[in-house]
């Protein structure tokens, strides 16, 4: 009873974090949510294993681990069909702006929705490392441990995909009529 009520004091304050890097990695909701369920039966499983008090980037790294085996099974899986990035477009963002006039909620909005369409551009390992630092506002050095690489990686990917966000919002701001 000890370990079940240690692993919910550990575990249980980062779901949010590991539901918003799944949904990052795998691009549905729901899918999303199956994938932090099945890190968290892993790591309750495999609880013994946490060395420390600092749950975060080990039920994190059970996350990506988690969402990179899916992501590999559905590319090997034959006849396996991508799904349009239509679909994505269609997925409503978090609402935000209660109370402010209409115009710049709607505003506000459309910028969302253009760093979203953004972050969504990038390669796996460059958003995974945008999501985790600067939507989760991990450390580099707790990145190192979720990804598994060296602290240098995780500074040039992070270099690299800014960057890449930099150059992808320029080129949405242009097309959807922001100066």
């Amino acid at each position: 009873m000890a370990n079940a009520r240690n692993f919910e004091a550990l575990i249980l304050p980062h779901l949010d974090a590991a539901y918003n890097l799944a949904r990052w990695l795998v691009r549905d909701d729901h899918l999303a949510e199956d994938m932090v369920q099945d890190a968290c039966l892993r790591a309750f499983r495999y609880f013994d294993a946490l060395h420390g008090d600092d749950a975060r980037p080990w039920l994190l790294g059970i996350v990506r681990n988690n969402c990179y085996t899916w992501l590999e099974e559905q590319r090997l899986r034959p006849g396996h069909v991508a799904l349009d990035d239509e679909l994505l477009d269609a997925m409503p963002a978090p609402e935000s702006g209660v109370g402010r006039n209409p115009e710049a909620a709607a505003d506000q909005k459309r910028k969302r929705s253009l760093v979203d369409a953004a972050i969504d551009a990038l390669a796996p390992p460059f958003r995974e490392v945008i999501v985790l630092r600067e939507l989760e506002e991990l450390s580099y050095a707790e990145i190192a441990k979720v990804a598994a690489i060296p602290i240098g990686t995780v500074m040039s990917r992070l270099s690299r995909a800014r960057e890449e966000l930099k150059v992808a919002l320029n080129t949405l701001k242009g097309r959807n009529g922001y100066e």
